[in-house]
């Protein structure tokens, strides 16, 4: 689950709720890894309160804070009986540069393999692809060397994500990335808004909950001038495919195709057709019956609605 950030932690909360529920709801057993936030035990009483509160049976600490710690046995165990992980928010690089090519990093792997659900937000989120944006600035137009890139944990393969995306204006740095890499989707994702990615058939399939949107672009047949603009000059990028994914959409990473939407019959347009189909099934069985074509039956239909209507005529005087 890759969250974008700012995800509602007060009203709906849907998006952490559907963790909690993909973790096993109250039999769910959440490991937060606040290895990127410069707040530390506070936010994770933050993240326990809430996960408790939304049902989850148990919430435990695990914050290596350094390679060394990542090594350590410990930290490493915590992980092998959780069947949620959650990564929070701060500095991508701090987590990154603590956990990836560690135990601990293989840890969160070999977790995601037996079926934990693999969560982060803003950082967390981040360090979820094969390639990590390491800092930069925001801008809607790309540049040269506007932001920089590091190894992610490669859940997620062959992308780079961002987060806070429309809400940072970061559609520059993300299409600087891809023009520089186009063997990459760029993703970018939404404040209060998750991308759940779900292995189907060997196909990564992405889906998207939440208020916000998750964009991709895919560069495979960019056109760019990347490997000769000078600093910080505008780059050119034609020909990346844009996809604005809002929540129920789903897409295909591994084909780059969106999947489209099962078709969802409106009830008033189907009951007027069944009933005009009952209409049509008894109009048969009439004209079976009587051997007489449809105009003939039509005037022996009306002649005997006004003979009906001739003798409630007659009881009506007769009452009064």
């Amino acid at each position: 689950m890759i969250i974008g950030g700012a995800e509602d932690k007060l009203r709906k909360r849907s998006v952490l709720t559907d963790f909690v529920r993909r973790s096993g709801g109250e039999n769910a057993r959440i490991a937060v890894i606040a290895t990127a936030s410069s707040l530390g035990p506070e936010i994770v009483e933050v993240y326990d309160a809430l996960f408790r509160k939304l049902g989850a049976a148990d919430v435990i600490s695990v914050r290596p804070v350094t390679r060394e710690q990542s090594r350590e046995e410990d930290f490493v165990e915590a992980l092998s009986d959780v069947t949620g992980i959650f990564m929070t928010g701060g500095n991508q690089l701090k987590l990154s540069g603590a956990i990836c090519g560690t135990p601990f990093g293989d840890a969160i792997h070999a977790a995601r393999a037996r079926g934990t659900v693999i969560a982060g937000t803003s950082a967390g989120a981040s360090i979820q692809s094969s390639h990590m944006v390491a800092f930069g600035v925001g801008g809607a137009t790309a540049k040269q060397r506007m932001t920089q890139v590091a190894a992610g944990l490669g859940l997620v393969e062959n992308c780079v994500i961002d987060q806070h995306f429309e809400q940072r204006n970061r559609y520059g740095r993300l299409l600087m990335i891809v023009a520089q890499s186009p063997q990459l989707i760029g993703m970018g994702v939404d404040e209060d808004t998750a991308a759940v990615v779900t292995i189907e058939d060997d196909h990564e399939i992405l889906r998207v909950i939440g208020k916000g949107a998750v964009t991709l672009f895919d560069p495979a047949n960019i056109v760019t001038n990347a490997h000769e603009a000078p600093r910080s000059s505008p780059l050119l990028t034609s020909g990346v495919v844009l996809h604005v994914l809002p929540e129920g959409a789903t897409f295909d990473l591994t084909t780059r195709e969106l999947v489209p939407a099962p078709a969802v019959a409106d009830a008033a347009e189907a009951a007027e057709i069944s009933s005009a189909g009952r209409d049509l099934r008894r109009l048969a069985r009439d004209i079976a019956a009587g051997d007489v074509s449809p105009t003939a039956l039509r005037r022996r239909k009306s002649r005997g609605r006004r003979k009906n209507s001739s003798i409630a005529h007659d009881d009506t005087e007769a009452s009064s």
